[in-house]
């Protein structure tokens, strides 16, 4: 990898924990979620500043190229990312209709007290 393309690498990656970090500060994501984002982050910034990892890793698993290897981590992560956003999602949906039904009912038995 060359210096520039290592450089440039790195200054991505801090740019977006740096993003992550004011979006934790300003409570539009929770740390929780957070956390999602900051370790694939921080996994690439350890492959970028010790490229030898993964070579031993990508020559570990069978992998030709350690482009490979990264494309098959990233689409791993994304799929785990969408089954969580919807697992989280569908949560949601029930709380929502519990949370109409309830609010129905309030109302219902409002207009039956006058």
């Amino acid at each position: 990898m060359s210096f520039e393309l290592k450089l440039t690498s790195i200054a991505f990656l801090l740019v977006v924990i740096l993003i992550i970090a004011s979006l934790v500060v300003k409570r539009h994501i929770s740390v929780k979620y957070s956390f999602v984002w900051l370790l694939p982050c921080f996994l690439l910034l350890i492959f970028v500043l010790v490229p030898g990892i993964l070579s031993s890793i990508t020559n570990l698993f069978g992998f030709q190229t350690a482009s490979n290897m990264i494309f098959a981590i990233l689409i791993g992560f994304l799929m785990i990312i969408d089954i969580a956003l919807t697992v989280i999602v569908s949560k949601l949906n029930e709380k929502v209709r519990l949370l109409v039904q309830e609010v129905s009912l309030l109302r219902s038995n409002k207009k039956h007290d006058k």
